[in-house]
């Protein structure tokens, strides 16, 4: 029912290529093998399936091997240690990693989403939702001081309710685990993403209330990262990332909704093709996907204004936009 939580997916963008690899030494030497960790399996990241699926990544010369870390913490710890080149992670991170003592630092050099991808799913339908009813009831959060946990206070808030006072947000549940916690019968409401949203009202376990992302508005939610030595000793795959995330995001907002589908399930085992398709056009238009890599400075303030509000960043360690943002390379794909 819920998203296969394989943790590797391998995709070698260089198999079709390898006939021509063999004959040309030249060839070979160009294709550059990236590592990348996406925080999670989820068809909030469209674009970079695409990127992947229709050979936008092959295009510019890379051989892509994707993991799904399970969550932000081990996306950026694989990240630091080595163990991935790019990953895939809410902005927090950078900010979070900036403020730490750890001796390397991590740089945002593209934008992949343009708000928030979660759905506040209620056991019961509703004819309509006010975020005040929400007062007294238990949530099922996210991990505390992610991106979705903190959006979702930052959304209460926002409409007259007190995420510490107000509401039991359950943030202690592994992401693995969230829907069987569900199942199980905890928590009035939880936030979840597509295709678990479609998935889940089909078999008429929870129904839609609101789109977190709708009612905060646009905001970098998430974004392609990597160290900042890595940044410095390979500027060129930077560039062709950005240059095909670019060429994704056009791509995922112009397809057709069959072609935009078909070119995505592999990603989605299991998933039947009716609800991806539902998945696809409920986010699409909520308008959840950028259209371009290229992150605004003020995104960033105002992305940071949420965690100061959420209590996860002091006011005076808020981090200057130029020190964990570069977009360069995102401006150049443009």
């Amino acid at each position: 029912m819920f998203a296969r939580r394989t943790n590797v997916f391998t995709f070698s963008l260089a198999l079709i290529a390898s006939l021509t690899i063999i004959s040309s030494p030249v060839a070979q030497a160009q294709v550059k093998n990236v590592r990348y960790s996406e925080v999670i399996r989820s068809l909030f990241y469209a674009p970079a399936y695409v990127a992947i699926s229709r050979g936008f990544f092959k295009a510019e010369g890379l051989s892509v091997t994707m993991t799904t870390a399970q969550g932000g913490d081990k996306a950026t710890a694989a990240l630091l240690s080595n163990g991935a080149d790019i990953a895939l992670v809410g902005p927090e991170v950078a900010v979070y990693v900036h403020n730490s003592e750890s001796p390397v630092k991590i740089k945002i050099f593209a934008g992949l989403t343009a708000t928030d991808g979660f759905i506040l799913m209620s056991r019961q339908k509703m004819a309509s939702f006010e975020w005040k009813m929400l007062k007294g009831k238990d949530v099922l959060g996210w991990r505390p001081g992610s991106t979705p946990t903190l959006f979702l206070e930052e959304v209460m808030r926002m409409n007259g309710v007190d995420p510490q006072r107000d509401v039991n947000i359950a943030n202690n549940i592994a992401i693995p685990a969230r829907g069987g916690s569900w199942i199980s019968g905890q928590n009035q409401f939880g936030i979840f993403q597509e295709p678990d949203v479609s998935t889940m009202e089909r078999d008429g376990i929870a129904f839609v209330a609101r789109s977190v992302g709708a009612d905060i508005g646009p905001v970098d939610y998430t974004v392609f990262v990597a160290t900042d030595k890595y940044a410095r000793d390979n500027p060129d795959v930077l560039q062709k990332w950005s240059n095909a995330i670019y060429k994704a995001q056009q791509w995922t907002l112009t397809a057709s909704i069959p072609d935009l589908t078909k070119t995505l399930q592999d990603f989605f085992p299991g998933v039947d093709e009716k609800i991806l398709a539902s998945a696809v056009q409920r986010y699409r238009t909520l308008k959840i996907w950028k259209s371009t890599p290229v992150i605004e400075s003020q995104a960033m303030i105002k992305f940071q204004d949420v965690l100061v509000n959420g209590r996860v960043l002091e006011n005076a360690k808020r981090v200057k936009v130029d020190e964990i943002l570069n977009m360069d390379f995102a401006r150049k794909a443009k």
